[in-house]
């Protein structure tokens, strides 16, 4: 039996934000972009929060997506059960997987659960109150020492399994919940769906320890990925952080590796104003890492340098494929050609050419069952004089940028321009 589901191993994933992508900001409508996704080489869709938002302390006109009222309904901004199930159902026909939001720490203060539980479900404050965790004042911590909380929770997400054909889910803020709660829930939803897929929004080590999890954030390289792009460290920083990491973690461990999400765009600004020149190699460099499973963010599919409002309709623009679009391609069609690529223990592990400037360029290998991807990356704002040996990496491959042949020599010295890079494959 495989660590993971199949299909997930050279996955791209593609977080969807219903609210912004289309004018209409409903799920009929994102369900007719599902076949740009396809072609675009997307393998799985994580919906942002599908479910309805709280009223008492909304943040702005329509409140955020994380403060939910009720677990097992579609909130009517987006459209009805019967449109959510359409979108599944054309998704699935198109080969798609479909990954839920699940919001396990809190609810909304106005939630089904504060009037129609026990007191106890929820942490509470002072005065008796619903607890509000950390500055988040339109949500109400959950307590998970009543374990009557565990099992609603567990019920609610096997609702969308069994009765909505869901493929897995993307688990908000999970280390915020008690690694045993998804420990014994996973364990129950796989008896439910064996090849459930599930995300941790977090790092810790503990959540593949009993194989709840299959994929993991991987926080800390994004943020040293945004430091080599402004000079603040240099590409060393990263290259220590790959051999450390890889000791961390079991080598079945997938890791969610991206340039932007709901909260880094929405907070932090595009990848364009948090990038700058080095948005593309960056972009590339989520595709050919060790471990990596790649994300794509609403939007960036087309180069759409905008930060999305978070609590009010903001909705992207009406784009054709453009310059981007076809990074993108080239992009998931490298990893779906290239099982040295793959995330988990399946892909090729982390093996470097040592070459003369390693303080900006990396030279990454990753082989698996003859499969070979040698990716040559200039993760700096200056022009280098490079010279490396490649040894028994020499000879011919595909450039898989351009798709024509290309010889590497046994021993290479050229100048490489800033933020450059050149992936071959055999």
């Amino acid at each position: 039996m495989n660590s993971h589901p199949a299909w997930s191993y050279q996955a791209v994933l593609y977080e969807m934000n219903v609210r912004q992508l289309t004018p209409e900001g409903t799920l009929r409508a994102a369900a007719a972009r599902l076949p740009f996704l396809r072609t675009l080489g997307v393998d799985a869709v994580w919906l942002m929060p599908v479910y309805p938002i709280g009223v008492e302390g909304r943040k702005g006109t329509l409140g955020s997506y994380y403060s939910i009222r009720d677990y097992c309904t579609i909130n009517p901004e987006f459209g009805t059960m019967e449109d959510f199930d359409a979108f599944v159902t054309e998704a699935h026909r198109l080969g798609l997987k479909v990954l839920l939001d699940w919001v396990a720490n809190h609810t909304s203060r106005d939630a089904r659960w504060i009037a129609e539980r026990p007191a106890s479900w929820y942490e509470r404050d002072a005065s008796g109150a619903p607890a509000v965790p950390w500055d988040w004042t339109d949500t109400a911590k959950l307590n998970y020492a009543n374990h009557e909380v565990w099992e609603a929770q567990a019920e609610a997400m096997a609702f969308w399994v069994t009765k909505h054909a869901v493929d897995g889910f993307r688990c908000d803020m999970a280390m915020l919940v008690p690694v045993e709660f998804w420990n014994e829930t996973a364990r129950r939803l796989r008896t439910l769906k064996p090849d459930l897929f599930l995300l941790a929004e977090a790092e810790a080590q503990n959540l593949f320890e009993a194989g709840a999890f299959d994929a993991c954030y991987a926080w800390e390289l994004f943020h040293l990925l945004e430091d080599v792009a402004r000079q603040r460290v240099r590409i060393t920083s990263v290259r220590d952080y790959l051999y450390a990491d890889r000791k961390r973690y079991p080598s079945s461990a997938m890791r969610l590796i991206f340039t932007s999400n709901h909260d880094e765009n929405s907070w932090s600004g595009s990848e364009f104003t948090r990038l700058g020149a080095a948005r593309e190699i960056m972009t590339v460099f989520t595709f050919v890492v060790p471990r990596g499973l790649p994300l794509i963010y609403t939007g960036q599919e087309y180069g759409y340098d905008h930060s999305f409002a978070f609590f009010d309709r903001d909705p992207m623009p009406h784009f054709a494929p453009n310059v981007t679009t076809d990074l993108y391609r080239r992009l998931t069609a490298l990893r779906h050609a290239n099982p040295a690529l793959a995330a988990g223990e399946r892909g090729g592990d982390l093996v470097e050419i040592r070459n003369n400037a390693e303080d900006c360029l990396m030279i990454l290998v990753r082989e698996v069952d003859g499969n070979r991807v040698v990716a040559v990356m200039n993760l700096s704002p200056y022009t280098i004089h490079a010279e490396y040996y490649t040894g028994i990496y020499a000879g011919m491959y595909t450039d898989a940028m351009s798709g024509g042949a290309y010889e590497l020599r046994g021993r290479v010295e050229e100048d490489m321009a800033p933020w450059s890079y050149r992936i071959l494959c055999r």
